[in-house]
């Protein structure tokens, strides 16, 4: 019998979604069906067209084309964006259909105030027995961490952004 965990992705450093990314093409080479849900995102990003192209992935992305920094601006928009994302990774949870449910960014999500800790919990709790889910995203509340299987936090030491002013590159951070 196949037991699915749920694992998070979280803290300051760069590689949450590169992990999430990874472990989904993981899953399509092992024939596994993966519904992969980005919130906040909402460009096609190098991982979108890719992902495209995956055998048994699905992908849909629930954001209004803001930077991190302004969702903290919100507007009804970008919550009623949110809350989609939500509902559909809800039903995907539920359907039967998915191996894997990964959220990325849902975090940030909830850091932005989109969604609350309550809907995260929610979802963890709707996990059927042979699912793995994923949440990724900075800012993983102590009360999600302590409901995950498994949690991993990325610590940035150092970062080109910060020492060269090396702005996101096509192919590497986007």
């Amino acid at each position: 019998m196949k037991l699915g965990q749920f694992q998070i992705y979280t803290g300051n450093g760069k590689g949450k979604t590169t992990a999430a990314l990874g472990l989904t093409l993981r899953a399509s080479g092992a024939g596994m069906k993966v519904f992969f849900c980005q919130f906040i995102k909402d460009q096609e990003y190098s991982e979108i067209k890719a992902l495209k192209g995956l055998p048994g992935v699905t992908v849909r992305q629930f954001g209004t084309g803001k930077g991190i920094l302004t969702y903290r601006e919100k507007e009804d928009a970008d919550t009623a964006c949110a809350r989609a994302g939500y509902e559909e990774v809800r039903a995907a949870l539920t359907s039967g259909e998915y191996d894997l449910v990964v959220c990325d960014e849902i975090n940030c999500a909830l850091m932005c105030s989109l969604l609350t800790e309550a809907d995260l919990l929610a979802l963890a709790d709707l996990r059927p027995q042979g699912t793995e889910l994923v949440f990724t995203g900075r800012g993983a509340t102590d009360n999600l961490i302590a409901r995950a299987d498994l949690c991993t936090e990325m610590h940035l030491v150092k970062h080109y952004y910060q020492e060269k002013k090396l702005p996101a590159r096509v192919g590497i951070e986007m």
